[in-house]
């Protein structure tokens, strides 16, 4: 399921060691973000899909997978600066940016801070767009809970990928160790925390980060493909919803019998649904799949 598509490469961005995959020879540029406490992995069933026509680039965040972790404060916009810096280091000008949960926050922070750099911009569970969230980030961002909460546990791991995940066989042991072994890494832990409470408090998503993004959303030019699944648990469907209606130039796609992960549960259909957006003039349509 996330089985490796692509040798790993290492880049140093401003300093900062950074791990990704490129995979395509023609076509334009695309860069796939993923979510807090992942890794590149999460895109492991649709990088080989996407890069029959486009040039792709996953790459692990700085502070999560196989980059580098200073002990430094991970904003949304450190993070999505640290995207813009890899995409220069790359020669990329200009990318459709795909981001899911957290990356989905950093990857409208990088098309509201640098809208030159996004071309198309794909929001897959994004965080970013209300206060609502799972117990376990509200919680977490505690101190001392947090630090209980995250230290890795096989156990806890697997019972948060259930919650995740719409189909409780689709939590393999692959993808518990893919997620208990990301956690284990040194300073992995330090850097979830820092990124989960400089978005979150146990009231819900900051209002200050909330208000800068969705207060903004009008503003996001590229157009917009937003995907949800209908039984998200970690980020309510009523979240798409605030994207849908604010952004110009948007198309809305909610996925049926459908989690939090919707480019593993939902892979063939995602992955079809992307390319469509990808290769299409605009958005301007609303979907509702099964």
């Amino acid at each position: 399921m996330l089985e490796q598509p692509s040798e790993d490469k290492y880049v140093d961005v401003s300093g900062l060691r950074t791990r990704y995959w490129a995979l395509g020879d023609e076509g334009p540029p695309m860069v796939l973000i993923h979510g807090i406490g992942a890794s590149m992995e999460s895109w492991a069933p649709n990088v080989h899909p996407l890069a029959r026509t486009h040039r792709v680039y996953a790459l692990d965040l700085v502070g999560f997978g196989a980059s580098d972790k200073p002990a430094i404060p991970y904003s949304l916009s450190f993070l999505a600066q640290s995207v813009a810096d890899f995409m220069s280091s790359q020669g990329i000008a200009q990318a459709s940016i795909t981001g899911h949960s957290l990356g989905g926050g950093v990857a409208l922070r990088l098309a509201l801070e640098h809208p030159e750099k996004v071309n198309k911009l794909v929001l897959v569970s994004s965080a970013g767009l209300g206060r609502e969230g799972h117990v376990f980030f509200k919680l977490g961002s505690l101190p001392l809970v947090g630090e209980y909460l995250t230290r890795p546990n096989r156990e806890r791991t697997a019972q948060f990928l259930a919650e995740m995940l719409y189909d409780p066989e689709m939590v393999t042991e692959e993808l518990v160790d893919l997620h208990y072994n990301l956690m284990s890494r040194p300073g992995a832990q330090e850097a979830y925390l820092s990124a989960l409470r400089s978005i979150a408090t146990v009231f819900g998503t900051r209002k200050t980060v909330l208000r800068s993004i969705v207060d903004n959303l009008d503003r996001i030019t590229a157009p917009t493909l937003v995907v949800w699944g209908e039984q998200d648990g970690i980020l309510p469907v009523a979240h798409a919803h605030v994207a849908a209606e604010a952004i110009p130039n948007v198309r809305l796609h909610i996925f049926q019998e459908c989690g939090h992960y919707v480019q593993l549960e939902k892979a063939d259909a995602f992955n079809a649904l992307l390319l469509e957006f990808l290769n299409s003039e605009s958005a301007n349509k609303e979907a509702n799949d099964g």
